[in-house]
């Protein structure tokens, strides 16, 4: 099976809360980076288990696999809609690392979007590295050193934008990072951690801060003839310390 086809089959076992969809996982190297679920497939299934009771449906809406990696970007309905990035890692046929970014479904946002419509296609497949570096770019550039100076050199004027406090265009998305501390939904990148790509999407997982709150932000992006045309986001609090379940951290 492909890594696109094993996250697919794992995360099924929310629905279905069969403890064998976690035999996807080899729990002797699995590393888990969910704060909120404890270690190894038998975490997992007691999951899967706890949450089938709940009648979940779990919709996937774009899925990627790069390298070692498969991600995934989701609607779950725990008796509440929600919005998910599952970022695993592989070795063989077995998952031994996962990330994960989980947000109460918003919106529609200004421009009418949801947090999941929009182009769904990958193309552009031999552009993978180029469309990576780029985004990297973007991310160390402007949205940590704040160098808002070369956000033209990135982002498309008609930006289509699925963040759910934001209007499509370049200028909104300027509008936002130009808040200051103590300003409504004041966003602050601090780190980028990862960056997963296939073709003309690109996946980052960052650490910053969310009006004064320590924050982990997965945005996706589009890429089309060099420059970011569409995003969508996931914003999530990192729970205290105190209230992990494992000691792996989030990123």
């Amino acid at each position: 099976m492909s890594k696109r086809d094993l996250i697919q089959k794992l995360l099924k076992g929310i629905e279905s809360g069969d403890a064998a969809a976690a035999a996807v996982v080899n729990e002797e190297k699995y590393i888990q980076h969910n704060p909120q679920t404890h270690e190894g497939s038998e975490g997992l299934a007691t999951l899967f288990a706890r949450l089938s009771k709940t009648d979940p449906k779990v919709t996937f809406v774009r899925v990627f696999e790069d390298g070692d990696f498969a991600f995934a970007h989701n609607e779950y309905d725990f008796s509440s809609l929600r919005v998910a990035f599952e970022v695993f890692r592989f070795e063989g046929n077995k998952a031994v690392e996962h990330w994960d970014n989980i947000q109460l479904m918003q919106g529609p946002n200004p421009s009418g979007r949801s947090m999941l419509d929009g182009e769904t296609t990958i193309e552009d497949l031999e552009k993978t590295e180029a469309n990576r570096a780029l985004v990297r770019t973007y991310v160390e550039q402007v949205l940590i050193d704040r160098n808002l100076s070369r956000l033209t050199d990135f982002v498309a004027s008609d930006l289509i934008q699925h963040s759910p406090e934001i209007a499509d265009g370049i200028g909104e998305l300027e509008k936002m990072l130009l808040r200051t501390d103590g300003a409504a939904f004041s966003i602050w990148y601090d780190k980028l951690h990862l960056v997963l790509a296939e073709g003309n999407f690109v996946l980052c997982q960052c650490e910053g801060h969310l009006n004064g709150v320590h924050t982990s932000f997965y945005d996706l992006y589009r890429v089309k003839n060099s420059m970011i045309v569409e995003h969508w986001d996931t914003i999530e609090t990192i729970v205290p310390r105190k209230e992990w379940k494992n000691t792996n951290g989030k990123f």
